[in-house]
C-alpha cells in the first residue's frame, strides 16, 4: 500500500467519523420532530430555520454546563466510562462497506475502511464492548441508583447478545461468508434467476429477531430499561453531566447508525439497487449504491423512532422473558430450519 492509498484510507475515515457524528447530531433533531408529528405538536422551530439549528444549541449547552465529578467517585473510571461508549460507538463503522469501488485520476478507492473477512465477529466484539462503558460509568459513579441501570443495561445486552449472534448464523449458513463485503455483493440487484436476491427475502424470521436484538442492544424504547426515568431517576448516568452525559446520549444515536447500517448491510442489499445493472458507468453506480444505503439506513433510524414514540416500555420480567423464552428459542428453531432448507432444497 502506497502513500495515497493510505491518505485515501485516513480521508475515507474522517468522512465516516464526520458523518456519523453529523447523523448523530441531526438524530436528536429529527427524534423531536417525529415525536412532535405523533403527538400532534409543532417541536423545534426557534433556533434557526424549522428549527435546525436546534442540535448546535444543545452542543453548545453540552459544552458549557459545569463538568462534576461526585466526590466518592472514581474519576479516571468516571470519565473512561462515557469515553468507551463514544469510542465504541464509532469504530463499529469500519468494517460497513459504503459502495462499489469509485476510480478517480487511475486511483481505485475502496468505499471500506476495512474488509476484513470476519466482518461479522467484528461487529459482534465491537456490540459486546458496548456495555463496559455502561457497566464502568455506572460502577465508578457511586450511586446505588447508577449502579441499578448499569447492571440491567448488562443483563439486557448480553441476553439479548445471544438471541442475535443465533439469528446472525442461519443467515452465515446460507451466505457461507463471514465478510460484510461478500454479503453485500451477493445481493446485487434485486432479482436474480427467479428469486429475491435480498437476504430478508430467504431470512425473515431471522431478521425479525435481529431487529428486535437491535432496539434491546441500543437501549431503545420499548428497551429502554437501562435509563428509564420512572424507576431509576436517569439510570446509570444518573450523575453525568456536560459532554460525558452527551457522549452516552451521542452514542446512542451511533449505534442507531451503526445498526441501521448493519441490517441494511445483512438483509436488504446494502448498497445495491433494483436496476443497478442497466448503468453502464461504474462511478455512478457506485454513488447512486452510497445514496440507496443512506436511504435505507435512514428509514431503520426514523422506525427506531416510530417505535420509540408508539409502543410503552416493557416491565423487566416482560423483557428478560421475550429474550430468553421467545427470542433464543425462535434464533435456534431458525438454525434448524434454516439448515433442513438448505439440505433438502438449495
Amino acid at each position: 500500500m502506497g502513500l495515497t492509498d493510505i491518505l485515501i484510507k485516513l480521508g475515507l475515515i474522517v468522512i465516516i467519523f464526520l458523518i456519523s457524528l453529523v447523523i448523530a447530531m441531526y438524530s436528536t433533531y429529527a427524534e423531536r420532530k417525529v415525536a412532535a408529528f405523533l403527538q400532534d405538536r409543532v417541536g423545534p422551530d426557534r433556533a434557526g430555520p424549522w428549527g435546525i439549528l436546534q442540535p448546535l444549541a444543545d452542543g453548545g449547552k453540552m459544552f458549557l454546563k459545569e463538568e462534576i465529578i461526585p466526590t466518592n467517585a472514581n474519576a479516571f473510571l468516571f470519565i473512561a466510562g462515557p469515553s468507551l461508549a463514544i469510542l465504541v460507538s464509532c469504530i463499529g463503522t469500519a468494517v460497513i462497506p459504503w459502495g462499489q469501488q469509485l476510480v478517480i485520476g487511475g486511483h481505485v478507492i475502496d468505499l471500506q475502511v476495512a474488509d476484513v473477512n470476519v466482518g461479522v465477529l467484528y461487529i459482534f466484539g465491537v456490540v459486546s464492548l458496548g456495555v463496559y462503558g455502561i457497566m464502568i460509568g455506572g460502577w465508578a459513579s457511586n450511586n446505588k441508583y447508577s449502579l441499578l441501570g448499569a447492571i440491567r443495561a448488562a443483563s439486557q445486552n448480553i441476553s439479548y447478545e445471544i438471541a442475535m449472534g443465533l439469528s446472525i448464523i442461519a443467515l452465515l449458513m446460507t451466505t457461507g461468508t463471514l465478510s460484510l463485503r461478500h454479503i453485500a455483493e451477493q445481493q446485487t440487484g434485486f432479482w436474480h434467476g427467479h428469486w429475491f436476491t435480498w437476504n430478508v427475502f430467504s431470512q425473515p424470521l431471522g431478521f425479525l429477531i435481529f431487529i428486535i436484538c437491535a432496539f434491546a442492544e441500543t437501549n431503545r424504547s420499548p428497551f429502554d430499561l437501562p435509563e428509564c426515568e420512572t424507576e431509576l431517576v436517569g439510570g446509570y448516568h444518573t450523575e453525568y453531566s456536560s459532554m460525558k452525559l452527551g457522549f452516552y446520549l451521542f452514542s446512542e444515536y451511533i449505534n442507531m447508525f451503526v445498526s441501521g447500517a448493519v441490517m441494511a448491510t445483512l438483509y436488504f442489499g446494502g448498497y445495491n439497487f433494483p436496476l443497478m445493472h442497466h448503468i453502464h458507468s461504474p462511478n455512478l453506480v457506485a454513488i447512486l449504491g452510497v445514496v440507496v444505503l443512506f436511504a435505507k439506513i435512514f428509514f431503520f433510524i426514523f422506525f427506531f423512532m416510530w417505535v420509540r414514540w408508539t409502543i410503552p416500555r416493557f416491565r423487566y420480567d416482560q423483557l428478560m422473558d421475550l429474550g430468553w423464552k421467545v427470542l433464543i428459542p425462535l434464533s435456534i428453531a431458525n438454525i434448524v430450519i434454516t439448515g433442513v432448507w438448505i439440505t433438502y432444497f438449495k
